[in-house]
């Protein structure tokens, strides 16, 4: 089994996840993965700060005005917001975090399609958080056809190996 499948299975384990980056906008994947973690009956907080409400749920300007902490976070917005929701992590004692990327964990890939950076995943390993630096939860997640077929392709070319 690859250390990929490790930290899923760990991180799907949790019961509580933040999902950061959810819009109003927009459909995103965000919003999908938030959708998909709440079917699967995880308690799940939405985080935007331009927002009130999502999906009829409660809508949280950052992780520290949570009404309770989550187990876990799971990120899709930008390299730099990345940061930001890793250093409030630390702060509150969060020790697992989920980066998407559209194209894997494969280092460098889709620099417009990634929540990843390179500081965010040394912050994470400074602070003693496991982090999955890419990928999607839906493509682990009782994926639909096409996340089961990313699944197997970034496999398949290497862009799911971590460490």
């Amino acid at each position: 089994m690859e250390k990929i499948d490790l930290l899923v299975r760990e991180f799907l384990d949790l019961k509580k996840i933040a999902v950061v980056g959810v819009s109003d906008r927009r459909e995103t994947g965000c919003n999908s993965n938030y959708r998909k973690f709440k079917a699967a009956g995880y308690t799940v907080f939405a985080v935007n700060p331009r927002i009130k409400t999502f999906d009829g749920d409660p809508c949280h300007p950052d992780l520290g005005s949570l009404p309770e902490t989550p187990d876990g976070v799971f990120i899709l917005a930008n390299p730099g917001v990345t940061e930001d929701v890793v250093r409030q992590c630390a702060q509150l004692g969060i020790r697992h975090v989920w980066m998407h990327c559209m194209l894997g964990t494969k280092p460098g890939s889709g620099r417009r399609m990634t929540s990843v950076s390179a500081e965010a995943v040394e912050l994470c390993s400074r602070n003693g958080i496991t982090v999955i630096p890419g990928a999607c939860p839906n493509q682990f997640l009782e994926p639909d056809a096409g996340h089961a077929m990313m699944r197997r392709l970034w496999r398949l070319f290497g862009f799911l190996r971590v460490g």
